[in-house]
C-alpha cells in the first residue's frame, strides 16, 4: 500500500509540472488588470474570476 500512495503522490506531482512545450501565461497578464473575464471555447462561454483571497476560479 505505501508504495502504491509513494506512485500516486509521484503522478499528482508531475500532473503539475507542464512539459517544455506546454505555453507559460502569467495571470497579471492574462487578466490585464481586472478582476474577471469571459473566456469562450467552441460554443461556450467561461468565466475566469480572481476571489477576494486571491484565488482563480472558472465556472461555466
Amino acid at each position: 500500500m505505501n508504495q502504491l500512495s509513494r506512485a500516486a503522490r509521484t503522478k499528482e506531482s508531475e500532473a503539475g509540472r507542464p512539459d517544455s512545450s506546454t505555453p507559460i501565461v502569467d495571470s497579471v497578464t492574462l487578466m490585464s488588470g481586472q478582476r474577471e473575464l469571459i473566456i469562450r471555447h467552441g460554443a461556450e462561454s467561461y468565466r475566469l474570476r480572481v476571489t477576494a483571497s486571491n484565488k482563480l476560479i472558472l465556472t461555466k
